[in-house]
């Protein structure tokens, strides 16, 4: 039943995936780079803004890992306290 809960879970993460709002700020600064790029013509902003996409994922990516590792050491240790 656990297990059942969990894959739940998992596939409710994956539903909202794609409406995270890291994401749509990525997607807006790409946007912003590009509009000062090309447009404005004002290229040292268009690369500075173009910087910040893969800078927002990062931090976006580094802190579920972290979540993640927090769920998986919480488990092992009750693991291993069921075994003890």
């Amino acid at each position: 039943m656990e297990k059942q809960r969990e894959k739940g879970a998992a596939k409710e993460i994956g539903k909202r995936t794609g409406y995270d709002p890291i994401i749509l700020a990525a997607v807006g600064s790409v946007l912003l780079s590009w509009y000062q790029f090309y447009v404005r013509g004002n290229k040292e902003h268009g690369l500075f803004i173009g910087l910040w996409p893969p800078t927002l994922l990062a931090f976006s990516n580094a802190t579920r890992i972290n979540d993640i590792s927090e769920k998986v050491e919480s488990k092992a240790t009750r693991l291993f306290d069921r075994l003890m």
